[in-house]
């Protein structure tokens, strides 16, 4: 299965977040982009790395007009105790069907249940970037905020 590309609508989606709040795609999107990352578990070093660089970016996000929000098949509760470990400060969305995976097209059988990527989502819903790097964490939150016009701060 592919990835959606760029250009594409972004599927509509109705998930709870790390505190049970259920969150669409369009209730996101009405404070603008959205920059969806999927990883493949939380609490996993990889995994961790990424989500706290988005989460040490947050400013420059907000700068730009778009929040991160990260997405994995892992439970309500597990996303809570990520966000309450790091202090991630984002919507952590629980897909636990892996539904949303699937309809993104980063649902896998082997190795991890999703691949590590991120869609940065205008919003109008299109699709304006596809970051797909799994080795790579910081890869993901720089290229989204060169492609949404902010410089990356270091």
């Amino acid at each position: 299965m592919k990835s959606l590309r760029i250009g594409e609508l972004a599927p509509e989606f109705d998930l709870p977040d790390q505190t049970g709040t259920q969150r669409s795609l369009t209730s996101l999107l009405a404070e603008g982009s959205v920059v969806l990352f999927f990883y493949p578990a939380a609490l996993s070093g990889g995994c961790t790395k990424e989500a706290c660089h988005f989460r040490n970016l947050k400013a420059e996000f907000a700068a730009a007009g778009a929040q991160p929000v990260g997405i994995s098949m892992d439970t309500v509760d597990a996303q809570a105790q990520f966000d309450g470990k790091e202090s991630l400060g984002m919507p952590l969305l629980s897909d636990a069907d892996g539904a949303v995976a699937t309809a993104f097209g980063v649902r896998r059988k082997y190795i991890t249940p999703v691949k590590r990527a991120t869609f940065v989502i205008a919003p109008d819903r299109r699709i304006i970037e596809v970051i797909e790097s799994e080795w790579s964490m910081d890869k993901h939150a720089d290229t989204a905020l060169q492609v949404l016009g902010a410089p990356v701060k270091r």
